[in-house]
């Protein structure tokens, strides 16, 4: 299989589904012309045209407000954010209207439109540049909410979120559009809501999403390295819907567990898993769950000190050792 980027697996999956179906269009700031603020949409204005691939005014309520409305009319617009923290102009038409939109219709009017972008901190970009939203959105009935963590994954899950007929919004980790694994060339599509386990393990389950993900597989190689513990890691993939059964099947198996994420502690995604384990399967549990997350604050401008902010592998193995 080819060794592809992270960004390159997204920009291959919009061109196929570009391809399948020209009901498939694109809208953002400089996703044509630029190519995208991180050039996930490279060379899809050449390949297809001004009618789909479409620049915007900077204004993510307007354009989102757009993008709505074009996919109750049978579009499936797939709307760039130059970055997630940005999506808070547009709370408005993602969380009331497009949330809402089968709802209020009486299950009459789909809403199947995409809205992706990069999220979290790790690139000094400052505490308005670097947020991580998935818990605020993922609280919203109607929205599916997806975080990828591997190149092979953005890119099944992203055609999946295309294909959908609900809002799907997709978390890009801004720090792996660098990063390389193995995709295949042949077709194929990861359904939303489907976790998936990294790496097996006996002793202890680190659950991650996102970026959290390869910390997480970090951490277990040293645990394995240093200590001869055998870590499970599940990586989540999608937020919303969450794979309960695949969170309830890894507590059952290790009996021991550590929430890895780079959302904010309080009310995050970790803060849910943990009433789910506590809920569902408390009685497997050999020890109290550990919540590995970013610190309660804003992101930091300095690049030393955001390292502070977010998880690293040794905060997790040092959780680990804790409920060994």
């Amino acid at each position: 299989m080819p060794l592809i980027t992270y960004r390159q697996a997204i920009n291959d999956a919009l061109a196929e589904e570009l391809s399948r179906d020209e009901s498939v269009i694109i809208m953002g700031e400089e996703v044509a012309q630029y190519n995208g603020a991180y050039k996930v949409t490279e060379g899809l204005l050449d390949r297809f045209g001004p009618k789909r691939i479409i620049d915007t005014p900077i204004s993510e309520a307007g354009f989102i407000g757009l993008g709505i409305g074009a996919s109750m009319l049978g579009v499936r617009p797939v709307m760039e954010f130059m970055f997630w923290s940005f999506c808070y102009v547009a709370f408005d038409q993602m969380m009331n209207n497009a949330a809402n939109v089968r709802y209020m219709s009486g299950g009459l009017i789909n809403c199947p439109i995409v809205i992706r972008g990069p999220a979290n901190g790790g690139t000094a970009v400052g505490a308005t540049h670097s947020h991580t939203p998935e818990n605020f959105i993922a609280n919203t009935p109607g929205l599916k909410v997806v975080c990828p963590a591997t190149a092979y994954d953005a890119k099944g899950l992203m055609k999946a979120a295309i294909r959908d007929n609900d809002p799907v919004y997709v978390m890009e980790n801004t720090i792996l559009y660098n990063e390389k694994w193995e995709v295949p060339t042949e077709e194929y599509v990861i359904p939303l809501g489907k976790a998936d386990i990294k790496r097996e393990g006996t002793d202890i389950s680190f659950i991650a999403h996102g970026r959290a993900t390869i910390t997480a597989l970090k951490a277990a190689e040293i645990l394995q390295a240093e200590h001869k513990i055998s870590a499970e890691v599940l990586d989540l993939r999608s937020i919303r819907p969450l794979d309960e059964d695949a969170i309830l099947e890894t507590v059952r198996k290790t009996n021991r567990v550590v929430l890895v994420e780079e959302n904010k502690p309080f009310c995050g995604v970790g803060a849910q898993i943990a009433f789910l384990i506590q809920d569902k399967a408390f009685d497997h549990l050999d020890a109290p769950v550990k919540r590995v997350s970013a610190l309660d604050a804003p992101q930091v401008y300095s690049m030393p000190l955001e390292k502070l902010q977010i998880p690293d592998a040794d905060r997790v193995v040092k959780a680990a050792l804790t409920i060994l």
